[in-house]
């Protein structure tokens, strides 16, 4: 029966936290369209029982199980493989996937094969009558682009963290078991070796964290962040420019053309507000900027903010909070 199909991935063993904001952003639309909700789960791993039982905890009816030994992380290929079989025989209306490394790729992919209409990017999903409207950031981030989808199918990529994870909404679902022949060695591109830099992982689910820009001035200003980080129990990030320059790895980059971040409390240091960097910080609940600019445009965006020398203000900081928690 045609309805809302997620990709949930557990590639590498286990399923993380993106897909499950995607059944958030499915039953956004189920309702409205009257369309049930499914999802193709795929990977590999012990962590794949659980994952069923985590998608019918947030409503998923049907999940189709892709398990193979080839569905690891980087290898769209066998992702794309196994989405083909299954899209076969679901034939959704809407097909969502998170926009991660994956995703990115397999989306536009999926959408030339089955001939669908594609929307990328997406920050956020509604109805109207039966058109989806879909918003994603354009102009690196300067505009917001409204993408009315009214053809069917249609393939959506969604930014990571564009959506909280749900309440719970469990239901009595079904499992199908989708055989796989996958031969890795007969795959156009093959994975030989995936590396992870050390802050990677903890910056997409950390609920504190501490971003540095260009006004950290080097490697040594980091490691003043560290220390701030640390004393908060969340995670470092950084803006483009320290990434470019091989200050920081890669992984931390947060804006447009990196991750996307919702925690309650980010603290913006030496960050001018780029609006390709805000893109990606905008869903934060609460953000502190520390900056020695009045004029920085970070401070139209923060809800507080610190004009002064972060080799200043960040000790200070540390002090204080080390001081309350009694360290």
């Amino acid at each position: 029966m045609p309805g809302i199909l997620i990709v949930a991935s557990a590639l590498e063993g286990s399923m993380g936290r993106s897909s499950v904001e995607l059944t958030g952003a499915a039953r956004n639309l189920a309702g409205p369209l009257s369309l049930p909700m499914s999802a193709a789960l795929v990977g590999q791993g012990r962590g794949i029982g659980q994952a069923v039982e985590t998608l019918q905890q947030y409503g998923v009816q049907t999940v189709y199980r892709c398990e193979h030994p080839a569905l690891t992380p980087g290898q769209s290929d066998a992702v794309l493989a196994a989405l083909d079989l299954v899209v076969t025989k679901a034939q959704p209306e809407l097909v969502l996937i998170s926009a991660d490394t994956v995703g990115r790729e397999v989306a536009p992919r999926l959408a030339y094969r089955l001939r669908a209409a594609l929307a990328t990017e997406v920050m956020s999903l509604a109805v109207d009558g039966r058109a989806v409207m879909a918003r994603r950031q354009v102009y690196g981030g300067r505009a917001i682009a409204t993408l009315e989808v009214t053809a069917r199918p249609a393939v959506i990529s969604v930014k990571p963290r564009a959506f909280d994870v749900p309440q719970p909404q469990p239901v009595r679902g079904t499992v199908e078991e989708i055989s796989l022949t996958i031969d890795p060695e007969a795959l156009p591109t093959r994975v030989r070796e995936a590396q992870s830099e050390r802050a990677e992982v903890g910056l997409d689910d950390a609920q504190v964290v501490v971003g540095g820009g260009r006004g950290v001035g080097g490697p040594e200003g980091f490691k003043l962040l560290e220390e701030l980080a640390a004393a908060l129990g969340g995670a470092v990030g950084s803006s483009r420019p320290p990434a470019d320059e091989g200050w920081v790895p890669i992984t931390w980059q947060i804006g447009q053309t990196g991750k996307s971040i919702r925690p309650n409390l980010y603290v913006a240091v030496g960050i001018s507000g780029a609006a390709q960097h805000v893109a990606g910080v905008s869903g934060s609940r609460t953000i502190v900027a520390i900056n020695k600019d009045p004029e920085a445009p970070i401070f139209s965006l923060a809800h507080y903010g610190i004009v002064g020398d972060f080799r200043q203000v960040v000790p200070a900081l540390v002090a204080k909070i080390k001081a309350a928690k009694g360290a």
